[in-house]
C-alpha cells in the first residue's frame, strides 16, 4: 500500500468511564460516531491508543483514541504516525475548542495549538503541518473555572445539538477523505445553530 494513501483520524479525550460524557471528550465521541457509521471495530491497543482499521470513502483509515490522558496525546499519536508512516497532511485530529460556541465546527489545514494542551503535545511530536477539526464547546458561564467546564458532562438539553455536531463531524471527515481539506473547510465550517 502506498503510504500517501493511508489516513490516521485521531479523536482526543481522556480514557475511563468517569470522563466519557465530558465536553473535553467530544473528539472521542466524534471518532466513535465515525467508527459506528463504517462498522470499524476499535478494540486493539497499540502505541498507547485504542485503534481500529477500516475503509472510509474507499480510503484506508486508522481511527485512534489516545489513552495517555489529554495533555500527553502526542505520546500516542507520534509513535502511531511513525509506525504507519502516515504523512502529516493525512493525520486529522478531532478535538474540543473553548473559543468556538457549542454547535460550531471549524476545520483547518494546519496551525498552532490555540492553548489546547492535547494539541501542544501532538505538535511537539509532529510539528504544525497537519489538519485539525475543532468542535466548539464554548467558554464556561459565569465564574466557572475552565478545567471544571471541560470536565463537566454535556447536559440532557445539549444532547440534540451534540448529536447534530457529531453527525456533521462525520460528514466533514468524509469530505476531507474524499475531496481534500480545502473543500471540506468550505463545505462544513460554520455553526449548526440557527441564528433567527
Amino acid at each position: 500500500m502506498n503510504d500517501a494513501e493511508r489516513f490516521l483520524i485521531v479523536g482526543l479525550g481522556n480514557p475511563g468511564r468517569k470522563y466519557r460524557g465530558n465536553r473535553h471528550n467530544i473528539g472521542f465521541m466524534a471518532v466513535d460516531a465515525l467508527a459506528a457509521a463504517y462498522n470499524i471495530q476499535s478494540s486493539k491497543v497499540q502505541n498507547r491508543a485504542i485503534v481500529g482499521n477500516g475503509r472510509i470513502q474507499s480510503k484506508p483509515v486508522i481511527i485512534a483514541k489516545p489513552q495517555t490522558y489529554m495533555n500527553n496525546s502526542g505520546d500516542a499519536v507520534g509513535p502511531l504516525v511513525r509506525y504507519y508512516k502516515v504523512p502529516p497532511e493525512n493525520v486529522l485530529v478531532v478535538y474540543d475548542e473553548l473559543d468556538l460556541p457549542f454547535g460550531t465546527i471549524r476545520l483547518r489545514e494546519k496551525g498552532g495549538s490555540g492553548g489546547h494542551n492535547g494539541m501542544k503535545s501532538i505538535i511537539n511530536h509532529l510539528g504544525q503541518g497537519f489538519p485539525r477539526l475543532r468542535l466548539g464547546i464554548g467558554r464556561p458561564a459565569g465564574r466557572m473555572p475552565v478545567p471544571a467546564h471541560v470536565l463537566q458532562d454535556f447536559g440532557k438539553d445539549d444532547r440534540p445539538l451534540l448529536d447534530d455536531v457529531l453527525a456533521e463531524a462525520v460528514r466533514a471527515i468524509e469530505t476531507y477523505l474524499r475531496d481534500g481539506v480545502q473543500l471540506a473547510m468550505s463545505r462544513h465550517n460554520g455553526s449548526l445553530v440557527n441564528e433567527d
